[in-house]
């Protein structure tokens, strides 16, 4: 059988199964599970179904999804933390893996036995794990802690180690699970440059996150998971795409606002019922019903699918008895091509959520793509900005 080349990552036909959590042995959930034993119910919760893909070497993929989706149990099949029940799979060389916030740590030994200990379950050996302890520890930030034990440092210091140890071991695959989202701001921005790095060594990321934009900054291709099940794979933005239509479509159907001012149409489009076109003027019209005078500040945003807008304007409103049509009116939209959704809530002067923030409707946009950035990156801004650009030489000739 021929040797699989480094970093390549094959998965084949993969299932895996946990037992449905154990209750604790009371009397009544006893004779409900001698009742659910007699009717024959399943006893095995599916968390991995039929997954089937493969990851070249250093190509930079993100995997997203909902909560319990089986993003993170692929991740701890990938490291072989825990196999599949049925299929197999195939990782090519050394594997540096961030899963958990103390993965691979043992609280009773220094954070500089730890970066030994996790390089050995690595397969890397000591004297390459003492060349770049320097930057591991800078890294971390951990100079004047590293010979402390680690059950002694925050859970900031131990991601930062673990982080560092796992990025700065030149691993073939590297697994990044959410763990990143402990540190804070300055630090999540050092990961992802780290991140960009060793990808652009040649090393393979996989990257599971719910931070959409980190996702889209560091990977080319997306991988959706739904109930277990790969729902999409492809390009990141198209997959981030159908991944945030599909939560905007859930809250919608789902999530019902119960405020006190009823929301009964709305539409957006171009000027005077037109297309909507990039840099042209957007039409937000709004009927609303309220069964007394209110008072307050209505806002509507434009996101991508999820509840954080790209855009956001506000006006103080003051609606009667009865029903009331608000037109909303942006000139020059900022937006490239694709689908969007109108999100709004309005607030009384006593804070009170006289209609809480929820998706109100979608609309299309039609125009230029976003540009594209060298590496085949595509860029963070979600917005396409006309400008204008001059350049004057030292010699002061244009």
């Amino acid at each position: 059988m021929p040797t699989l080349s480094n970093g390549r990552i094959e998965v084949n036909r993969v299932w895996k199964r946990f037992r449905a959590d154990r209750r604790r042995p009371m009397l009544a959930e006893q004779l409900a599970l001698a009742v659910r034993r007699a009717k024959r119910d399943n006893p095995w919760r599916w968390v991995l179904r039929d997954l089937d893909f493969t990851i070249e070497p250093g190509e930079a993929v993100g995997i997203v999804g909902t909560n319990g989706a089986g993003k993170s149990t692929l991740l701890k099949i990938l490291t072989q933390v825990m196999y599949p029940t049925y299929g197999g799979l195939t990782v090519g060389g050394h594997v540096g893996a961030l899963i958990e916030l103390r993965g691979g740590m043992h609280m009773d030994l220094t954070g500089r036995e730890n970066s030994l200990l996790y390089g050995s379950l690595m397969g890397i050996g000591r004297k390459e794990i003492a060349r770049r302890f320097d930057d591991i520890v800078a890294f971390a930030q951990l100079e004047g802690a590293i010979d402390r034990q680690v059950k002694f440092y925050s859970s900031g210091m131990q991601m930062r180690l673990g982080f560092a140890v796992a990025a700065y071991t030149n691993p073939h695959v590297l697994l990044v699970d959410e763990v990143l989202a402990v540190g804070d701001a300055w630090f999540q921005q050092r990961c992802l440059d780290r991140m960009r790095e060793v990808v652009q060594q040649g090393t393979t990321l996989v990257l599971v996150s719910h931070d959409l934009a980190s996702v889209q900054a560091m990977c080319h291709r997306g991988l959706w998971l739904q109930n277990g099940m790969l729902t999409d794979d492809g390009p990141i933005r198209e997959v981030l795409t159908s991944y945030r239509r599909s939560v905007e479509e859930f809250s919608s159907e789902h999530l019902g606002h119960g405020g006190s001012v009823g929301v009964l149409k709305v539409e957006v489009g171009g000027e005077d019922g037109r297309l909507l076109v990039s840099h042209e003027r957007l039409e937000a019209t709004i009927e609303l019903r309220s069964h007394e005078r209110s008072r307050g500040r209505l806002y509507l945003g434009v996101s991508e699918g999820p509840g954080t807008p790209t855009l956001l304007v506000s006006t103080e409103a003051i609606l009667e008895e009865g029903d009331t049509k608000v037109t909303c009116r942006i000139d020059a939209v900022p937006l490239p091509k694709g689908r969007y959704y109108l999100w709004m809530c309005m607030e009384s002067v006593d804070d009170d959520q006289l209609i809480p923030w929820h998706p109100a409707g979608t609309f299309d946009v039609f125009g230029p793509d976003l540009d594209w950035a060298p590496l085949g990156i595509v860029r963070l801004s979600p917005v396409h900005v006309r400008s204008n650009w001059e350049f004057v030489e030292s010699n002061g000739h244009e």
